[in-house]
């Protein structure tokens, strides 16, 4: 119940700026702002307790906003946020947020690649998986968020919405292990 909810306030308002930034041509540039600020928020849950409690004054709220936006945002998104707060939804920044960079990648024809490997990758190993993301989706250009799971030894494990490609040396050894099954 509570994501149908959350759905309901998150698509219209991530809708409602991405309209209001595509007619200002700010539709990219809020898109970094916005992406700065999912970070910082994805970092503290503090600021995310901070924003979602309903003792916490709504001045308070917008004094926080502006201190850690400052000058340093988009002020067309900074008025957003503040409007967030009179509205009272604030507390559903994180996933108005993540609808606007969804839509403004679909936008762009940009895929979010989840990208897991044993070690941490360098920059041409990363361009290569770009590259083959790119090859393996038709998309223009790719995001990409890497978690490191020494547990995979070795390899990558690529999913970009909800296709997920397998070559890391622990699911070509379970395949190898299902295949030995079968064939008794």
């Amino acid at each position: 119940m509570q994501s149908a909810i959350t759905a309901e306030v998150v698509e219209p308002y991530a809708e409602a700026l991405m309209s209001l930034a595509k007619d200002q041509k700010v539709a990219d540039a809020v898109g970094e702002d916005v992406r700065s600020l999912a970070n910082l928020l994805k970092e503290s849950a503090e600021l995310n307790s901070f924003f979602a409690s309903p003792m916490v004054k709504a001045e308070e709220k917008k004094a926080v906003i502006k201190s850690i936006a400052g000058e340093q945002i988009n002020p067309f998104l900074l008025n957003f946020l503040l409007l967030l707060v009179d509205r009272g939804r604030i507390s559903f920044i994180e996933g108005i947020l993540a609808k606007y960079l969804e839509i403004l990648r679909k936008l762009n024809n940009t895929v979010l690649a989840e990208i897991t490997t044993a070690v941490t990758l360098d920059e041409g190993e990363s361009e290569k998986l770009v590259d083959k993301v790119k090859s393996l989706t038709g998309a223009n250009a790719v995001e990409m968020e890497t978690k490191i799971d020494p547990d995979i030894i070795g390899g990558v494990i690529i999913k970009v919405g909800s296709q997920v490609y397998d070559a890391s040396l622990r699911g070509q050894l379970r395949r190898i292990t299902l295949g030995m099954l079968g064939s008794n």
